[in-house]
């Protein structure tokens, strides 16, 4: 019940889908990086907007996503617009990122939107109205400081969930390896008590690092691996991770 397919790819069994965020931020630079990414292969990729340099003129971003829309038929493309106060690079006003979601949504180019659902005003108006559009929502959280305690990543779930999203998210800093126990047992508990509701969840910086290849056991469906530049604190090498996620698959199969 939780499996969903895009471009046959599978979300929410097996192994977790390896998706690589662009954080280029010249139009050429994320131009070539994006139809790179594409011919190789990769699953999913993340084009992390708020790096590019000249994001708030929207002409620049339509033009990025028309050249690399041809390129992306059997790739999985995630639009992400991330907050300063979310951890991005900048910030812009709601109104104006609102546009830009609705741009991508439009562009036919996106098969995923970010939507940061603590930062908006009515997100599930949005998410309800990016859906008719086609699109598929990860509602998102990040924090950079700290790892709440139990009770409020499950009120922090409960709310996204409600929201009507198509996929939750929660990204939390840990400042201990009780907090990392702490978002792998909260990811298997989402799973049981929302069965229908894929998840993505990580713990970041060093302390993390195992909840970025531990999904395909404790349900987290998306994770998320660098091609050079990380976008987030402990990232992985998407080459290693894959490996290691082929490995564990097996091992779990046997």
């Amino acid at each position: 019940m939780r499996i969903f397919n895009i471009k046959g790819i599978t979300f929410g069994e097996g192994r977790p889908v390896i998706c690589i965020p662009v954080i280029k931020k010249e139009k050429d630079e994320i131009i070539a990086k994006i139809i790179e990414l594409a011919q190789r292969g990769v699953q999913m990729i993340e084009w992390r907007s708020d790096a590019f340099a000249d994001v708030d003129q929207p002409q620049q971003v339509s033009e990025i996503l028309a050249e690399v829309k041809p390129y992306l038929d059997k790739t999985v493309f995630l639009f992400t617009f991330r907050t300063k106060q979310q951890g991005g690079t900048r910030s812009l006003e709601e109104k104006k990122i609102l546009y830009l979601n609705e741009l991508a949504a439009k562009s036919g180019a996106i098969d995923m939107l970010d939507l940061e659902f603590f930062e908006a005003t009515r997100p599930e108006k949005e998410i309800r109205r990016f859906q008719k559009m086609g699109v598929k929502i990860i509602a998102s959280h990040h924090d950079f400081e700290g790892t709440p305690d139990e009770r409020i990543l499950h009120m922090l779930m409960d709310q996204m969930e409600a929201g009507g999203a198509d996929v939750a998210k929660l990204a939390m800093m840990p400042n201990s390896y009780d907090d990392v126990v702490r978002m792998i047992k909260l990811t298997n508990d989402t799973r049981e008590h929302y069965p229908n509701l894929p998840i993505v969840t990580m713990s970041m910086g060093p302390y993390g690092v195992i909840t970025r290849i531990c999904g395909e056991a404790f349900g987290s469906c998306i994770t998320f691996g660098a091609d050079g530049e990380a976008s987030a604190p402990g990232q992985m090498q998407a080459d290693k991770l894959k490996q290691i996620l082929d490995w564990l698959h097996e091992s779990m199969t046997d």
